[in-house]
């Protein structure tokens, strides 16, 4: 086996099940993190970065489906869901989500090893993304949906958390305002740009932002916005 093998992330609230796996994994090699519900599974994520991670949907505190958004909101890292949900539009909404495979309960463990090498083949060198973005004294702790500003946390409404996630997503780039409307609000609201220009008013607020003189979101006139690198 590999001198670096790679780490796999277990998200499962059965303890026989992460046993299972934990066993299968390690015996081809693999490193195992586990956790026991969502919230674990997302700061073990964070603090593991792990090569992929397997994924429950019915997890004690908080739905699979909500765990697999909160992890796309900030990494790339291939998701394999296992589940008992065998419904189609469990799985469509899983894949739409942004799940890459998708195996239901009872499994067969052969066909389970061999999904996991082809999603880390698939995945090869790619680049994760970290964790928490920094705009100078501005730090944005996806795993743990924080925000800080000269290390006092700062209070915001989801919507208004999505949209500075997002620009630090792209975190020097712009962002226009159709997809920040469109992966926000919904493809049904890509012209309602007064709900967008309300939201980074209020951030702009929070942050102590002059919006004639902006230290951290800069508008780019006419097109969306931008989180300034600094």
């Amino acid at each position: 086996m590999t001198s670096n093998p790679s780490t796999i992330l277990v998200i499962d609230d059965e303890a026989q099940i992460r046993k299972f796996l934990r066993i299968s994994l390690t015996a081809q090699g693999y490193k195992v993190l586990e956790g026991a519900n969502g919230s674990e599974g997302l700061a073990q994520a964070a603090l593991g970065k792990p090569d992929l991670v397997v994924l429950d949907l019915g997890l004690p505190d908080m739905d699979g489906q909500q765990v697999l958004r909160e992890l796309r909101e900030w990494s790339q890292v291939p998701v394999l869901v296992l589940s008992v949900r065998a419904s189609e539009g469990e799985k469509v909404l899983a894949l739409d989500g942004g799940a890459n495979d998708y195996v239901t309960k009872p499994f067969g463990i052969q066909e389970f090893l061999a999904r996991v090498r082809v999603l880390l083949r698939q995945a090869g060198a790619g680049e994760q993304q970290e964790a928490v973005v920094s705009s100078g004294p501005l730090s944005l702790d996806f795993a743990y949906r924080r925000v800080t500003l000269d290390a006092v946390e700062v209070a915001l409404t989801r919507k208004e958390y999505a949209v500075l996630a997002m620009l630090a997503r792209h975190l020097g780039r712009v962002v226009t305002q159709q997809q920040l409307l469109k992966d926000i609000w919904g493809p049904t609201h890509v012209e309602d740009s007064h709900y967008l220009r309300v939201v980074v008013g209020h951030l702009r607020q929070k942050l102590g932002d002059d919006p004639a003189a902006p230290r951290f979101i800069l508008t780019e006139a006419g097109v969306g916005y931008r989180l300034r690198e600094l």
